[in-house]
């Protein structure tokens, strides 16, 4: 008795390298989606526009978006156990500031601080899952992503929570408290999981054409492209999504919750993940995200409805667009040779959190100057194009 419970605890650790990361990356997501759902708050507390509040949160994203090489090149260079926690304090630092009752100004070096520190995590933490859990890459990223997707779950709830209370600063507190808590915790149980090879190819991680070959394939240059497609759409629809909400006739806290339910259902992410490393990626990745831009295409056409169908639009999205996600970092971990493996997949994340930074701030203009329609009808377009150029990725050799 006493050695089966010894035998499924030490299972239970063999994983606290995955728990971990993934608590960080549901910390991260938290922090970032907090903000759209406190969009209402802030347009009203600071009488800001659509306009300001989508570029401060690309402003937030663009630095997201500049430290995804950077990051990958320090963990190719110095291991990526470091990265992660200097990532986790920095975010948490932006944390602490955006608790405090300051001016705006000082509130958005705040939203900056969490973007850079966000910014590290990811990247890095591909890399060294799939090296941790080499056989089961996609599984352990579909639980990864679907840890870190119930950041998005849990903030506008928690947002609904704090601003009844009187005090969304409270909010951010208990997220700087909780993101130097978790860096701790990777830097006391990460680094007895790391293979021992983690630094073997760290002469190669400065000299930046290593990492621009990859660019002569032709499949990874169209499979870039349907990462980009697919993270322009994204963010312009989880940036502004309440607010789209809202203009359907929804209650601020009955669009909070649907906005919920877009990463309720990221679940799906183990289920795509598992299904990635037994049958392969390609094929996937078109279906997922052909139901993702359906989706989209839905909710552009259906305008005013009831909860219940916007819901399951929204439900449906979130399907797709998760879904995806676990299928992307398995292609990179696969195709991206490892001597290169961080650097790579940050300069393939650079571009694409850089094309989906500044999704917010052209959904912000075009939904001031056409309304929210027209701009949701674009971002279906983008994730139809997504669909396409998966298919080319397939057929190309």
């Amino acid at each position: 008795m006493t050695t089966g419970v010894w035998r499924r605890v030490s299972r239970i650790r063999n994983y606290d390298t995955l728990f971990l990361t993934a608590g960080i990356w549901f910390l991260a997501k938290f922090l970032r989606y907090a903000f759209p759902a406190l969009f209402p708050v802030f347009r009203s507390e600071f009488a800001v526009s659509n306009a300001f509040l989508g570029t401060a949160f690309t402003a937030m994203m663009v630095g997201y978006s500049l430290m995804q090489f950077p990051s990958g090149v320090l963990s190719d260079r110095f291991g990526a156990v470091q990265v992660i926690v200097a990532g986790a304090v920095v975010a948490a630092s932006g944390a602490l500031v955006l608790g405090i009752t300051a001016p705006l100004a000082v509130l958005l070096g705040g939203m900056l601080l969490v973007g850079l520190g966000t910014g590290v995590h990811k990247t890095v933490s591909i890399r060294l899952l799939s090296r941790v859990y080499p056989s089961k890459t996609g599984r352990a990223l579909g639980v990864f992503d679907t840890l870190g997707a119930f950041g998005g779950v849990a903030a506008p709830t928690a947002v609904v929570l704090v601003t009844n209370a009187g005090n969304w600063h409270a909010l951010f507190l208990a997220g700087a408290v909780s993101g130097l808590a978790l860096a701790g915790g990777v830097l006391a149980y990460v680094p007895r999981r790391t293979p021992t090879h983690e630094d073997d190819d760290s002469e190669h991680a400065l000299a930046l054409e290593r990492y621009l070959t990859l660019f002569q394939s032709r499949r990874f240059r169209l499979f870039v492209g349907v990462t980009l497609c697919f993270g322009f759409a994204y963010n312009g629809v989880v940036a502004f999504l309440p607010l789209y909400l809202t203009e359907q006739g929804l209650t601020e806290t009955t669009a909070s919750v649907v906005y919920g339910s877009l990463f309720a259902v990221s679940f799906v992410q183990v289920v795509t993940g598992d299904l990635s490393d037994r049958f392969g990626q390609l094929p996937l990745a078109i279906a997922v995200l052909t139901v993702a831009a359906g989706a989209l295409g839905a909710l552009f056409v259906v305008g005013e409805a009831t909860v219940f169908v916007l819901g399951a639009i929204v439900v449906a999205f979130g399907l797709g667009s998760h879904g995806f996600r676990p299928i992307r970092g398995a292609y990179l971990s696969a195709t991206i040779p490892g001597e290169v493996a961080g650097g790579g997949l940050g300069l393939v994340r650079t571009l694409l959190m850089g094309v989906g930074a500044i999704a917010p701030a052209i959904v912000g203009i075009v939904a001031d100057i056409a309304g929210f329609s027209v701009a949701f009808g674009l971002l279906a377009v983008v994730m139809a194009g997504a669909v396409l150029l998966a298919c080319a990725t397939a057929l190309a050799r």
